[in-house]
C-alpha cells in the first residue's frame, strides 16, 4: 500500500479523537523479547502469571493475526491540568488515569470505528486490540514512531509525555512503517530517584516491589516493608512519571471522558465506610472498580495507619 494510504489511515484516525497515530511492522524486534524473557525468568511480574502464560503470542501477533502485514498504533493524551506531586497531601490518592471513565470503554469505541472505516475502504482485514491482548504495546508504539520507552519502562512522547493510552489496529494492509522516535531519556534519573519503593532500575521495573502493582493486580497482602513506603496511594502510582521533565509542558487532554469522576475525599473515612454497592456505585464506569471492594478498602487502611504514623500516632 501507499504512504497516502497510511496518511488517509492517520487522518481519519485523528477525526476519531487518536492523538497519537503510527505505524509498524507487526513484530516488537529481538530487544524487546529478550527484556521480556528476562523479566519473566527473573520473577519481575510478581503475580501476574498470564505474562507467563501466553509469552509466545505476546512476542508474536501474528499468532493472533497470521495475515497480519502491519500494526497501527495509536494513543490518546489523558493528561491531568495539574501535577500528582501537588496531591500529596490528600487523604487518599488515585493515580490520574483511574480518575475518568475507564479507557478501555472510551478507545475500544474509536478502535472499532477505525478498523470498520479501514475494512470497507480497502477490504481490510483488521483486528483491534487495548491492553485486554498478550500484545507488547509500548515496544510496538516506540517503533511506530509515538514515543520511546523511558527509564521507567513507560512510553514517552515529545508531545505527550506519558500520559498516552494505548491502543491498535492490526491488518493485513501494507502500510509503510513510520520512523521510530530516539531515546531521549538522555543521562536524566529522576523517574529512579523518585519510586518511593525502588522499584524501577534504569529500563528495568520490578512490579513486586511496584505500588502499581501492589494496590492493584497483586492478590496477596502488601509486605508491610512496602505498606510504609506507600504514603497515601490507594489505587496506582504516578510518581515516576509526574517528576519527568517530559511531562512538564504537555497541555491537558481535551477529552471530557478523562476529566476526573470523582474528587478525593474530605477524610479517609467517607472511602473506608463505604460498602460494596456504595464502591461500585461511587467509582462506577472508573478503573478503580477493577480493584475491588476488598483490596481498596486494604488499601485504605495501609494510607490511614501511614497517616497515623506521620502524625506520630
Amino acid at each position: 500500500m501507499s504512504a497516502e494510504t497510511a496518511q488517509a489511515i492517520e487522518a481519519e484516525a485523528k477525526r476519531l479523537g487518536f492523538d497519537a497515530v503510527g505505524f509498524a511492522l507487526p513484530d516488537p524486534g529481538s530487544q524487546a523479547k529478550d527484556n521480556l524473557r528476562a523479566y519473566l525468568a527473573e520473577g519481575r511480574h510478581g503475580g501476574m502469571g498470564w505474562m507467563e502464560d501466553r509469552l509466545e503470542w505476546r512476542m508474536n501477533p501474528l499468532m493472533m493475526m497470521p495475515s497480519a502485514k502491519s500494526i497501527v498504533m495509536l494513543g490518546m493524551s489523558y493528561a491531568p491540568k495539574h501535577n500528582p506531586q501537588n496531591d500529596v497531601s490528600l487523604p487518599a490518592r488515585v493515580s490520574v488515569y483511574a480518575r475518568g471513565r475507564d479507557y478501555h470503554d472510551v478507545m475500544k469505541k474509536r478502535l472499532k470505528a477505525l478498523a470498520r472505516w479501514m475494512a470497507d475502504g480497502w477490504k481490510a482485514d483488521v483486528k483491534v486490540f487495548t491492553d485486554t491482548a498478550p500484545l507488547m504495546e509500548k515496544p510496538l508504539a516506540a517503533l511506530a514512531g509515538l514515543g520511546w520507552q523511558g527509564k521507567h519502562t513507560n512510553l514517552v512522547s515529545r508531545k505527550h509525555g506519558s500520559w498516552l493510552f494505548l491502543g491498535s489496529v492490526l491488518t493485513d494492509l501494507e502500510l509503510p512503517p513510520s520512523k521510530p522516535e530516539r531515546d531521549r531519556c538522555g543521562n536524566c534519573q529522576r523517574c529512579i530517584i523518585a519510586c518511593p519503593t525502588g522499584a524501577i532500575a534504569p529500563y528495568r521495573i520490578d512490579a513486586r516491589r511496584c505500588i502499581s502493582y501492589l494496590t492493584i493486580e497483586s492478590k496477596e497482602p502488601v509486605p508491610a516493608d512496602l505498606a510504609k513506603l506507600m504514603g497515601n496511594k490507594v489505587f496506582g502510582c504516578d510518581d515516576c512519571l509526574s517528576v519527568c521533565p517530559w511531562n512538564k509542558l504537555v497541555p491537558p487532554t481535551s477529552h471530557s471522558e478523562f476529566a476526573p469522576r470523582f474528587d478525593p475525599p474530605q477524610n479517609i473515612g467517607e472511602w473506608r465506610h463505604m460498602d460494596e454497592e456504595a464502591f461500585r456505585k461511587h467509582f462506577a464506569q472508573t478503573p478503580v472498580r477493577r480493584a475491588g471492594h476488598r483490596r481498596f478498602m486494604d488499601n485504605l487502611d495501609i494510607a490511614q495507619k501511614n497517616a497515623e504514623a506521620q502524625d506520630g500516632r
